[in-house]
């Protein structure tokens, strides 16, 4: 199977947070994006933040008029898996659960064109053992946006062991036209980025636990102390600690090493509800107009 080497339709499954941005940046450069959500309230949801957000960024002078109304054109959307069926690039973006992920593909197989590439926004689930659930193996690879995915600058390409040059490529490409900059990373537990970010916030935590600093002095301490623009424990809220706890996992499973080992702490705050600012508490409370130590 050869896919096509040029990109114009792309669709995004899932209107969350990252599928928001990544509808957000391909509409922005020129692309017929379809955005899929189960829930039609999601999707309405969705397409009003975009706007409110493009919105923001051409009155900062981010972008120009022309790609403020490119963003709120450009994007249609859909609760039907059926009208995926015209997408040459189809990027999935839903809950970072490999079965749920795989359910997905396996509804696409029958209805989407057999040249078109599929890509997943995984944060750390193996892109090998996700093209294995498809019939296109060769044509598949992870594309990691960084959140929020309109102002961040890097995508992760993530190859899997079946992931041939012209499907590796053609990404490459595709990546380059949003105005990104790719690097990519093999297919082992949680790629470049979080296999070094997630561990760092991990042993934030166990310093807490471990009753050696409190929550104001550990992120001050990263801030002032390392120029990081926000502390680990703000930064661990502001990714959701559900998705930390995750990757943690994902990454000690996967390593089999005991340094990886997610905090009791994070594991305590997740099993209570507590995940940071999606659910108003985490290792900040966020009901008060300024966040304060929970």
């Amino acid at each position: 199977m050869e896919t096509s080497s040029k990109i114009t339709k792309v669709g995004i499954i899932g209107a969350g947070q990252m599928g928001s941005g990544i509808a957000h940046v391909c509409a922005q450069f020129g692309f017929d994006v379809l955005l899929y959500d189960i829930a039609k309230e999601v999707i309405d949801d969705s397409l009003i933040s975009i706007e409110k957000q493009a919105k923001r960024l051409h009155e900062k002078q981010r972008i120009t008029k022309n790609d403020y109304k490119a963003i709120c054109s450009n994007i249609l959307k859909s609760t039907n898996l059926e009208d995926f069926s015209d997408r040459e690039l189809i990027i999935e973006a839903a809950t970072e659960e490999e079965e749920i992920k795989k359910s997905i593909f396996k509804t696409l197989l029958p209805i989407i064109h057999h040249n078109a590439i599929l890509a997943t926004n995984t944060s750390s689930i193996s892109i090998t053992r996700l093209a294995a659930a498809t019939d296109r193996p060769q044509a598949f690879i992870g594309v990691h946006f960084m959140n929020p995915v309109p102002v961040m600058k890097l995508v992760e390409i993530i190859k899997g062991i079946t992931t041939d040059d012209v499907t590796y490529q053609t990404i490459i490409d595709f990546i380059s036209k949003l105005d990104k900059t790719a690097v990519t990373s093999q297919d082992f537990p949680a790629f470049i980025v979080n296999r070094i970010l997630v561990p760092m916030l991990n042993e934030a935590m166990f310093i807490l636990y471990e009753g050696i600093s409190n929550v104001n002095d550990i992120d001050q301490a990263m801030k002032l102390g390392a120029n990081h623009p926000m502390g680990p424990l703000e930064l661990a809220d502001f990714i959701g600690l559900d998705t930390c706890l995750s990757i943690m996992q994902v990454i000690f499973n996967g390593s089999g090493d005991s340094k990886y080992r997610p905090c009791p702490l994070l594991v305590n705050y997740v099993e209570a509800g507590w995940l940071g600012r999606k659910s108003g508490k985490g290792f900040y409370d966020y009901s008060q107009n300024v966040p304060v130590p929970s």
